[in-house]
């Protein structure tokens, strides 16, 4: 990873508890965090931050995050932005539609803890 710039990580989360626990660690670890509350937000934040890697919660207000990485994946800025989907969902079907619109991870919020989603974003952006 180049030292001299910032992973920067676009997350997309409605709950503002969880979303300053992972914009803390993530700052302590070393990246740079834009957090949207809402999937219409996340769509202009994608291209205006220009994020290495989005943190996409699937059950949020306006614009769910399937649509949003609908989206993204068919804008051409933001087609090869590494996406990972942190979700409540944990039914197989919504693994498998995540994976149908182009998602690179999907994890599950009551089987990861933030150490776990450190270490995946890490994997990523190295």
């Amino acid at each position: 990873m180049d030292t001299n710039k910032q992973t920067k990580i676009l997350l997309v989360e409605d709950d503002d508890n969880l979303a300053s626990v992972y914009s803390v660690r993530f700052e302590a670890e070393g990246f740079s965090v834009s957090r949207v509350p809402n999937g219409e937000e996340a769509l202009a934040a994608a291209v205006a931050f220009k994020p290495d890697i989005i943190l996409l919660d699937v059950m949020m207000p306006k614009v769910s995050g399937f649509d949003v990485l609908d989206i993204l994946r068919n804008t051409p800025e933001t087609a090869n932005v590494k996406i990972i989907m942190l979700t409540a969902l944990s039914q197989d079907s919504d693994r498998a539609r995540a994976e149908e619109l182009g998602v690179d991870d999907y994890l599950v919020k009551s089987q990861v803890v933030i150490a776990d989603v450190v270490e995946r974003v890490k994997t990523y952006v190295k």
